[in-house]
């Protein structure tokens, strides 16, 4: 039975799919895949004759018109979207016209971008007794943010922030940021198209993060880093303690 397959594209390197999405690329019949923001040389997996559609010239409706014209002809479909389609994907509202027309799909993640991140400027989130906790999120542009979730109520946390979609307004960003509660002084860093050929860190403070991003004239398609994890400062985890480990084990044993 043919099958739509959302399968997250990674965070740019082509290598970086998983094995499970570069199998379904290879079967696939029809791929519709997200224009410019995957990297299209993820195209050079799918067979020859496959059919290829670039969504960022379809609207909702194409988009699932052609899932649904597809599958009746018996045609297995790659929905193929940037990173891991869970972080601001916008898959629900496809998902929903999908269930509407009762058409079989599955998903099959990817590795979101703030993870390819970490990897490219060799970083850790949760460093212990630092962060032990990451903040996703955004600010509020033609998607509104729940005030709630606002950047500057997150800010008061202090805790490892990974933003989103939000480059363009950074002067924004870090106002919010500060009045919340980071310091200027918080270590704060720019990774435009983390993964990608042309991938470029910019490091710096909240003090001054914004002027660099600016000189160097990234707008889009970057990440916002924010926290101690970027610093110098570290501690060690107890994972390597053999005592703690032996006690650990102990534990889980006994119980």
């Amino acid at each position: 039975m043919s099958i739509i397959s959302f399968v997250g594209a990674g965070p740019g390197d082509p290598e970086l799919i998983t094995l499970k999405g570069y199998r379904k690329l290879q079967e696939a019949d029809v791929v519709i895949y997200a224009g410019s923001l995957i990297n299209l040389a993820l195209l050079d997996y799918c067979k020859d004759g496959a059919e290829l559609y670039n969504s960022a010239s379809m609207n909702l409706d194409q988009i699932i018109d052609q899932m649904e014209a597809s599958i009746k002809e018996n045609k297995n479909v790659v929905r193929l979207q940037t990173g891991d389609f869970s972080i601001y994907g916008s898959v629900r509202e496809q998902i929903e016209e999908i269930k509407k027309r009762n058409l079989e799909f599955e998903f099959i993640p990817g590795v979101s971008s703030f993870l390819g991140a970490a990897s490219s400027m060799q970083f850790e989130y949760t460093v212990p007794q630092i962060s032990q906790s990451v903040v996703i999120t955004r600010m509020s542009g033609r998607t509104p943010v729940p005030e709630r979730e606002s950047i500057k109520s997150f800010a008061r946390h202090q805790t490892s922030m990974a933003i989103f979609l939000s480059v363009s307004g950074i002067d924004n960003v870090v106002n919010d940021l500060i009045e919340g509660g980071y310091k200027k002084s918080t270590p704060a860093a720019v990774i435009y198209k983390a993964t990608w050929p042309d991938e470029l860190t910019i490091k710096g403070t909240l003090e001054n993060i914004a002027k660099k991003v600016e000189d160097a004239g990234v707008k889009k398609t970057a990440l916002i880093l924010v926290g101690d994890f970027l610093g110098k400062s570290y501690n060690y985890s107890h994972l390597y303690d053999p005592t703690f480990t032996h006690e650990f084990r102990k534990g889980i044993e006994n119980d």
